[in-house]
């Protein structure tokens, strides 16, 4: 594990490779670049929510050592970009221009890999041909939706992601979990937040980060910097251009943070870069 700052003139002598793949990428399809961001709201979230609660070692290693950096983004269809007005508007392609804008010099990664209309319990059979087969150093697994949304099996959930968190772990990949998505349809379901709760215990207890993604756009419609029809579409479930931007915008904070120990507790705003 390497705690303290990774020194930006070490970061800025590597190249720099931003790349992205669909959401159902043919083994054949050559990696998308990712193009200019489109203009967004500014995203001002405490870092005491944006925060990840763990450190990322691989990655940090990785990047220290000059290494190439690989992302697996799983999920679902807020993943893979359900309600965006384009693939490239979804929030693995934003997280992989907001990491180049934080991360200047790293070769980087991100694909994208997530299926419309999954549960949990399907998503994990995808570990080992999506995430460990693709050579990934950090998964950022997106769970819980669509178990909550469909009034699904909890108990079927949490073992899942556990054995599928496992199974990254063992294989020796840096994890992040993302949560529920803060949205009209999500709030009408009673057992929201048993699932927020489960997640945050489950991330605590299998030592793996946290992106709490219902925090971040609950602070955004409570403080009202955004309202819930600017990051949330007509379907009341998934998230505009503006949503998956600020998603992704406060997730590279996030990151950001996990790799510097010395500062991941700070408080106040993290303003988006």
């Amino acid at each position: 594990m390497i705690s303290g700052l990774i020194p930006r003139a070490f970061l800025s002598a590597l190249t720099l490779l931003l790349t992205v793949s669909g959401p159902v990428p043919s083994p054949a399809a050559e990696p998308v670049p990712v193009p200019a961001p489109a203009p967004a709201p500014e995203c001002l979230v405490p870092r005491t929510i944006t925060s990840l609660s763990s450190t990322l070692p691989r990655v940090a290693e990785r990047i220290a050592a000059g290494l190439p950096l690989r992302i697996v983004a799983l999920g679902s269809s807020s993943t893979a970009g359900a309600g965006a007005s384009a693939p490239d508007r979804a929030y693995p392609a934003r997280l992989a221009h907001y990491l180049g804008q934080r991360m200047p010099g790293v070769a980087l990664t991100v694909l994208n890999k997530g299926i419309n209309g999954e549960t949990d319990d399907q998503t994990v059979e995808r570990i080992g041909t999506d995430v460990l087969a693709q050579k990934a150093d950090l998964l950022i697994w997106q769970v819980g939706a669509n178990t909550v949304l469909r009034e699904g099996d909890f108990a079927v959930s949490e073992a899942s992601v556990r054995r599928g968190v496992e199974q990254a772990r063992a294989a020796g990949l840096d994890v992040v979990l993302m949560d529920l998505q803060y949205a009209p349809k999500m709030l009408e379901k009673t057992r929201a937040g048993d699932m927020l709760t489960q997640i945050s215990h489950l991330a605590n207890e299998e030592h793996v980060g946290l992106f709490r993604r219902f925090a971040v756009m609950r602070d955004l419609v409570q403080t009202q910097r955004m309202g819930v029809a600017d990051l949330i579409g007509p379907d009341g479930v998934h998230q505009t251009d503006a949503g998956y931007d600020c998603v992704a915008r406060t997730l590279a904070g996030g990151i950001e943070d996990a790799l510097r120990p010395a500062n991941a507790d700070a408080r106040g705003a993290a303003p988006a870069r």
